[in-house]
């Protein structure tokens, strides 16, 4: 699962942040690449980096965690554990906090414009 790096967390998933998961990150390119970013980060660039962390497999630490947050699928939910529903809750309500204002106003004022849209067309 190949994931788009976006740059309003400084992490390009909405199901993973550089910052808080940087510990999954690096086990993650231990696992998979076989680098120690301990030693490797500080002569890599920045795009090395991102193409690299884009590629993280699903198999990894990071992988595995990420799939728990992006579930969505109603039946593979039914068999998550206790562990697993306590990851991807928690991750969740941290998204929920960081919603902004404008965010907020944007969709009501969407979800206006089509209720508009559809009492237009009775």
């Amino acid at each position: 699962m190949p994931w788009i790096l976006r740059t309003d967390r400084g992490s390009g998933d909405p199901y993973y942040d550089l910052v808080q998961d940087f510990d999954l990150i690096v086990a993650s390119f231990q696992t998979q690449y076989g680098i120690r970013l301990s030693k490797d980060l500080k002569g890599m660039k920045w795009r090395e980096f991102k193409a690299l962390l884009v590629g993280i497999s699903p198999e990894t630490p990071l992988g595995r965690i990420v799939s728990i947050r992006a579930e969505d699928d109603k039946e593979v939910l039914k068999h998550f554990n206790k562990e697993q529903l306590r990851i991807r809750n928690e991750w969740r309500r941290k998204q929920a906090m960081h919603v902004s204002q404008q965010d907020i106003a944007d969709v009501l004022e969407q979800l206006r414009q089509g209720f508009i849209a559809m009492a237009g067309k009775q």
